[in-house]
């Protein structure tokens, strides 16, 4: 689906082919001011909203990293306490039971194994957003490019276009040039010879 921008250049490129040339000229056009000014108004009024538009998207991969490190720094916080909390619970029974170093060693281990999970769905979290940033960021880029290429053929077709029409009207043009010389040529061709056949009729009437 077509931007209103690549509207508005085929809207314009459809409307300069579609003007009359002015009187003896293969390459200027008549136009309507009033119409042409309105295309060109709204072309120059949509071109800042989709730079925006394009930019906002890319600066969303920023907030897309931020928050996904807001978030794995919240797991690795709320995993260390839960860790220091067990630590903490464990320090207390130690008084009571009998084998404090194995219930020590189950609650360094439950800690590291809860701390090691936290970072690995915080790096998980992290790894996402920076592809899903990138994937944004990649397609507002191609799309901005294929765009700025469809502009680039319009104009590229719109100036053969010209050259054409510029180039048949030399040739015609040439052509007459080259018609007139010729009837030029034969003319005083005549002429000369007319001349000649005076000249020739001259001394005759001074013998008569």
């Amino acid at each position: 689906m077509m931007s209103r921008i690549e509207q508005l250049i085929s809207e314009i490129e459809e409307y300069i082919d579609s003007c009359k040339f002015q009187a003896l000229s293969n390459s200027k056009i008549i136009v309507n001011k009033e119409e042409l000014e309105e295309l060109l108004v709204e072309l120059r009024l949509r071109i800042p909203d989709e730079i925006k538009k394009y930019q906002k998207i890319i600066s969303q991969q920023d907030t897309i990293l931020g928050e996904a490190q807001a978030q794995a720094d919240a797991m690795l916080e709320d995993a260390k306490k839960q860790a220091d909390s067990m630590m903490a619970q464990v320090s207390e029974q130690t008084t009571e039971m009998i084998n404090e170093h194995e219930i020590m060693q189950q609650a360094y281990a439950h800690a590291d194994q809860v701390v090691e999970q936290a970072s690995i769905q915080a790096q998980a979290i992290v790894d996402a957003a920076v592809n899903d940033a990138n994937n944004i960021r990649q397609s507002s880029i191609q799309y901005t490019d294929d765009m700025l290429r469809s502009l680039q053929t319009i104009i590229n077709h719109t100036m053969e276009g010209a050259k054409g029409r510029f180039d048949a009207f030399m040739t015609s043009m040439q052509s007459s040039y080259d018609i007139v010389s010729s009837n030029r040529n034969e003319l005083s061709g005549g002429i000369v010879r007319q001349e000649e056949q005076e000249m020739q009729q001259e001394p005759d009437q001074e013998q008569m």
